[in-house]
């Protein structure tokens, strides 16, 4: 027999269900919104929470530059390719799959394979255990270390360091005579002008930037610039962050690791086999910015401003080749070459002059 009441009962608590479903949905879209901030990720990680991270997906892809290139061809330019951009805002370079066959792909291929290993295919012109990809990670794709992609656009350029315009040739040259030491090489020297070695190299470079506009800074072009910390740097600090951070891969005397093989691992990073006292990487601000969003190794921006400064400081405290451009004393060349540099050439560092050379 039906209760009259039935209907009574059942009203006010389908009422509530409904209230309560409604409260659960919202309180589910607040905390989802909270989710997907980084106000979220921030407090997981403080208490030792990993949080996964969704692959980036491309705001413009290079299959979709490609659709739009074939279409230019067909609608005499109405469609405009973009350049190819990440969902994290960085240009995205084409990969190794994207090589295209005969003798553009062979120019390229010759080109990587220089890049990654000078030592084996230009030792001619190598003077240490450093390679292209020691600076420009990733094979020259990196963001934030430098990457080809966004160096190819910005030359030719006037280079203060040079006191004149500089071509893409002559700025790889450049890394030749300072990054790996060609004074130190069996010939003394980097490749002639005009030689296949830049050819395959800028080559290189070229197809890397394919897609980024010329003549304009993308985000991600160089290192990061790190403003100079308020009371300077500090060496002993630098000594303990290298021995924390550093030391596993560089080893202890910053002379790098090399496999069974002796082929090098992880590059050294002061001694007659790392950079010379003329290489970029050897001012203080310039390291301080590639070790800040690249290391330690599989962790960039791990370490804090003080730390990236302090541990570019105590690398580059270290002796090493000398400055190439260096004819007379070391004080001439500091005055001439190194002057208002974050630097330590020319400076004495318990009893040492720095800058004699390793």
């Amino acid at each position: 027999m039906n209760d009259p009441h039935d209907g009574a009962k059942r009203t006010p608590t389908g009422r509530r269900l409904a209230s309560a479903i409604g409260l659960g949905l919202i309180l589910f879209a607040v905390g989802y919104g909270v989710y997907r901030t980084p106000l979220f990720k921030n407090l997981y990680a403080q208490v030792g929470g990993k949080p996964t991270t969704a692959p980036a997906v491309p705001v413009y892809s290079r299959a979709q530059m490609e659709a739009d290139r074939k279409l230019s061809r067909k609608d005499d330019g109405k469609t405009q390719p973009r350049t190819p951009i990440g969902e994290d805002g960085y240009y995205i370079p084409p990969s190794d799959a994207d090589i295209p066959p005969g003798p553009y792909g062979d120019a390229i291929r010759r080109g990587k394979g220089i890049f990654m290993n000078p030592g084996l295919y230009v030792k001619d012109h190598v003077g240490n255990a450093l390679a292209c990809a020691n600076c420009h990670l990733d094979g020259g794709r990196r963001e934030n270390s430098a990457p080809m992609w966004a160096a190819y656009g910005a030359y030719p350029a006037f280079r203060k360091k040079t006191g004149s315009v500089s071509t893409l040739e002559d700025r790889i040259k450049g890394c030749f005579t300072y990054s790996m030491n060609a004074q130190g090489s069996s010939t003394g020297k980097p490749p002639e002008a005009g030689s296949q070695v830049y050819r395959d190299l800028v080559t290189y470079m070229a197809w890397l930037a394919d897609g980024a506009p010329a003549g304009e800074k993308l985000r991600g072009a160089l290192y990061p610039h790190m403003e100079k910390p308020a009371d300077g740097y500090d060496l002993k600090h630098g000594l303990a962050v290298y021995g924390q951070n550093c030391a596993l891969c560089h080893g202890i005397n910053g002379q790098g690791t090399r496999d069974d093989a002796g082929k090098v691992k992880f590059p050294p990073l002061w001694g007659k086999d790392s950079y010379n006292w003329g290489a970029g990487m050897a001012r203080i601000d310039t390291a301080a910015g590639f070790i800040k969003a690249n290391m330690p190794f599989g962790k960039p921006y791990s370490l804090t401003d003080q730390e990236a400064w302090d541990v570019a400081a105590y690398i580059n405290s270290q002796e090493r080749p000398k400055d190439t451009r260096q004819t007379g004393t070391v004080e001439e060349a500091a005055k001439k070459y190194h002057a208002g540099e974050d630097s330590y050439y020319g400076k004495v560092i318990d009893g040492h002059l720095v800058g004699t050379g390793s």
